[in-house]
Parts: structure tokens; sequence; C-alpha cells
């Protein structure tokens, strides 16, 4: 049965491509996005790596076979994290693409591209060509193959990984930790324990390393709470100094202290930031809208000059091109760096962390407490027929305080702040909220939940 061309729509987003399996990601899908994909970068090699999701490897051998018949050769680096891979088009200045659908159920595949040198790839900056091309190919309008095909080669590259995310700090500074990973069947399984081989120092415990796309103990969803209960429990239970959640591809981490408490994204954003600026003064440092307030008040102190972003790790590598900065963070635990490629890394972040640790001698429940400032709600979504309406709504109900659209809808209401943005990858509403204290935050977020459920 011929996949219709019109799928495309639904599972091209923002900012990489999302689908649930095989409806709409399917070999055939793949392979147009294959032959639409060469097309667009038009380069000697591409890159191509998979996660452990069950669809995986047929999906990514597929695309391989689309860029390959026309004419370009496919470095093929098997199971990796997406981090990973962003390393090895920076490092090889090659474009890759890398089939994972991070956190979503088990049901869904994608793909996140980037460009040679790691360069992000945006619904603006290619990734609506890609989908037009592939659709074509779909109608068989597209092009043919070439006489002379690409060839497939095969690398391991995770040993220089490693290195190069053990060299942005200094080894010989760390003090021994008591570490445990929670990598929820995802790739952090495969990464998380090769790094720490460098780190003889730190005690590694791993939960659930096993690379099993059927999520078997837990959503890799970590940025929902119920996803961190598990190593909040062990990291209380066994003593550890701190905790690590990965997501399924494993580009992102969340942080757990010692009392098993959860950092937010924001309030790691905020260490990193300032840990950044330490060698790099006056340097620039972005944050994403949905970052709390903290973060620009952090950077500031720091000697570093906030910039406000959109969110998805396209935006940010994009502005961070533009403006040169050193470090961004996002609230969903996305962490960039310049020496990174620009590119988001959750193990990376994780040596930063340890390192600032080392730095403080202070447990982490000490550390984090000058950097959160304010209470937030997290991260409440909300399914939706039409998120436009809803948004247009809730902006008339707050006519009078200061608003942007610059990604959904943010409101100024002068002591707390929200901001509503439909989600790219699934049909929800996201409410992130902050207030002063939590009783303000709990009142406003009933308030303004109840605008989005009227509507």
């Amino acid at each position: 049965m011929k996949t219709d061309p019109s799928v495309l729509d639904r599972i091209v987003k923002a900012y990489d491509i999302r689908g649930t399996t095989p409806n709409e990601m399917n070999d055939e899908v793949a392979f147009a996005l294959g032959v639409a994909f060469a097309d667009f970068v038009n380069a000697p090699m591409v890159i191509v790596a998979r996660d452990m999701r069950v669809t995986g490897e047929s999906l990514a051998a597929s695309f391989a076979s689309g860029v390959t018949s026309r004419g370009i050769n496919v470095l093929d680096l098997g199971l990796a994290s997406t981090d990973l891979v962003y390393f090895a088009a920076g490092k090889l200045d090659a474009p890759g693409a890398m089939f994972t659908a991070s956190h979503n159920p088990a049901e869904y595949n994608g793909i996140k591209f980037c460009l040679s040198g790691a360069r992000p790839v945006g619904i603006d900056t290619g990734l609506a060509t890609i989908r037009d091309a592939a659709k074509s190919v779909l109608m068989g309008t597209g092009p043919s193959a070439v006489a002379v095909r690409g060839t497939v080669s095969t690398r391991n590259m995770l040993d220089e990984f490693a290195d190069h995310v053990v060299s942005f700090i200094d080894v010989n500074a760390l003090v021994p930790m008591n570490v445990v990973a929670d990598t929820a069947n995802g790739m952090g399984g495969l990464i998380v324990p090769v790094v720490f081989e460098r780190l003889p120092m730190m005690q590694l415990e791993v939960m659930y390393p096993e690379l099993d796309g059927s999520f078997p103990n837990h959503p890799a969803d970590p940025i929902q709470p119920a996803n961190q209960r598990d190593l909040q429990a062990r990291v209380t239970s066994g003593g550890f100094d701190i905790g690590l959640a990965f997501d399924g591809d494993a580009d992102r981490v969340f942080v757990v202290d010692e009392k098993g408490r959860g950092l937010s994204g924001s309030t790691t954003t905020a260490i990193l930031a300032a840990a950044v600026l330490r060698n790099n003064p006056g340097a620039t440092v972005l944050h994403n809208l949905i970052c709390s307030r903290s973060v620009p008040e952090v950077i500031r102190e720091s000697g570093g000059v906030p910039v406000r972003t959109q969110v998805g790790h396209s935006n940010i590598k994009q502005v961070m091109a533009e403006t040169g900065a050193v470090f961004g963070g996002e609230h969903s635990a996305h962490y960039y760096f310049l020496d990174n490629y620009r590119a988001d890394s959750g193990i990376i972040a994780t040596m930063f962390m340890l390192q600032e640790l080392s730095r403080a001698k202070m447990p982490l429940s000490q550390l984090r407490q000058p950097f959160e400032r304010y209470e937030a709600s997290g991260e409440i979504n909300t399914s939706v027929s039409d998120a436009q309406v809803v948004m247009a709504a809730v902006a008339d109900a707050y006519k009078d305080h200061a608003q942007d659209w610059v990604d959904g809808l943010t409101v100024d209401c002068g002591d707390w702040w929200f901001n509503l943005r439909p989600s790219n990858t699934e049909p929800l509403l996201r409410l992130n909220l902050e207030a002063t204290t939590r009783a303000e935050c709990d009142d406003h977020v009933v308030e303004v939940l109840s605008l989005v459920t009227s509507v």
C-alpha cells in the first residue's frame, strides 16, 4: 500500500520529524526523506545513526538507501545518542540524520537533521524544502536513482565522543562522588558508562541501562515528574551525591540532588551559565523564553549578556551563531555549548555539574539555592482542538497586561508571568507559569487553566 504524501505535512514539525509507525513513519517515507535530504545537502557524505527504537534499524537503512540512490555516500554510526551525531557532524564536517523520537512513546519514530558542522535544520532553514521534495518522491515524480550509487560504510565514534565530552572540564579537579543515572532504557545506557570510564574518581550506578525501545520501566521523558520518581527514590536510598535522568536519545539530562529533589531545567541552566561565564567574562548566553526569570538575572550577575530566544534546538543554534553566544539553555534540559559545535549535550552538561559540585565543596541541595528565586508550575499539558483559538481567547482575557507572541503567547503580569505554546511534537497546549510564591503560582495556574479548558 502506497503512503499518502500528505503524511509529511503531519510528521514534519518545526525543528524535526516525528510520527507514529508504521502508518506515518515507515520505510517508504524514510527512503523518500533520504532522497530529499541528499539533494538538499548535496554533500559528499551523510552521517546516519539511530536510537534503540524497534523500527530504527529498518528506517535508517531505508533512509540510507534513499541517500545512496542519489550518488552520496553514507557513514553509518549505528546505535548512538543524538549528541554523538552532532559531534560527528561537527568533527567530520558532514550533514547528519539521527533516527529518534526522543521522549515520545514507543510507537513513534522520527529524524533529527543537521547540516555539516552540526548546523541546525528547522522548518525555515531546510525542513520545508526537504518535506516538499520527499512528497514528490512519494508521488513518483521525484528524481531517479543515479547510475553510480553511493556506498555505505560504518564507524564507531563512541570513544572519540567520550574523549570530547571530558575535555570540557579539568578531570583532575573533580572530587570523588557517588553518581546514579537513570537512562530509561534509552541511549544513555550506551554513552554514560563509556564517559564515566574516564572519571575514575566517580562511582557510577546506571538504572535501566538495557537499550529497549519499548521502554519497559517508564517513559524516557524526564521533564515529567512521574518519570523521575524511581531515580529520586534510588538517590535517597543509596546515599548518592547526584542523580541524572536522561531522555530517550540522551541529548537531555535532568538533575536530582542528594535529597532526591529534582532541579528544573532553568536551575541547571543558571548553574551552567555561571560556570561557563567564569571562563568567558562578558560573553553572551542564551535562554529560551520559558526559562525562569532567575536565569537572565544570574547571567547578568555573572557578568554575561542574556539573550531571550524561542524554544527549540534549531532556533537556539541559529541565534548562537548570530550572537557568538558561548552557552544556551532551555527549560526542557537542552544545554548548548559553543565548543560543541553550538550543539546540545546532556552528558557535557553533566560534566559541568560535576565540576561545579566539586568546586563548591557543598551538597547539591545547597549549591542550587541561590539559583532558585521563584516558584514555577513546570510544564502542564492540555489537549485542545484548536490551540490558536485558545491562545487568542486567553490573550484577550489578559489584554491589559504586557504580551508577546515570540513563541506562543507570553503574558507578563508583573510579579507573575506565563507562556502558552502549542507542542511541536504532540497535539497539546503547554502552559508554563512562574510566580513569587508557591501559593500564588498554584492559584494562577488554576486561573489560566480554567480559561484554557473553557474555550
